[in-house]
């Protein structure tokens, strides 16, 4: 709700509209409903979220966002980025080029990885440095830990 009252706030003064979705709320968009922006479909956003908050982990709500997020024109999931940048699986990425995926997040229609612009070169340098500062982390490990039973597949 902060983020949502800041970004109101924020599109109330300014022309560049600003976006408040959390990443439970853009999983809830990209799997079960339509893009676009009406209030009926924030309303629906709201109530998919709250389902998925209430019935999937957190690892599942990150593991469902990196698989189905458009991270280029066309480009869907983590893996189809890391195959079409790279040329490489996404479990072989290094961390400059998953920081340079991440990069292109807020908006993957306007920022490249490849020619990354100097918006993108600079944003994924400061996501290696929160990668950096988030190492170790105990919260941090725990949600990127891979559970025994997965391992297995």
């Amino acid at each position: 709700m902060k983020s949502i009252k800041k970004a109101l706030a924020k599109n109330k003064k300014s022309k560049r509209v600003r976006g408040a979705s959390t990443i439970s709320q853009q999983v809830a968009k990209n799997v079960f409903l339509w893009q676009g922006r009406s209030w009926l479909r924030k309303g629906m956003e709201v109530y998919f979220t709250f389902m998925i908050e209430l019935l999937w982990s957190k690892q599942r709500i990150l593991e469902v966002y990196l698989n189905v997020s458009e991270m280029g024109k066309g480009i869907f999931g983590i893996e189809a980025a890391a195959q079409t940048y790279f040329k490489k699986s996404a479990k072989k990425l290094t961390r400059t080029e998953a920081a340079m995926i991440a990069a292109c997040l807020p908006n993957p229609k306007k920022y490249h990885v490849k020619p990354p612009s100097s918006y993108v070169n600079r944003r994924y340098s400061w996501i290696l440095s929160q990668m950096n500062n988030l190492e170790g982390d105990e919260d941090i490990e725990k949600l990127l830990a891979v559970p025994k039973t997965l391992k297995k597949i």
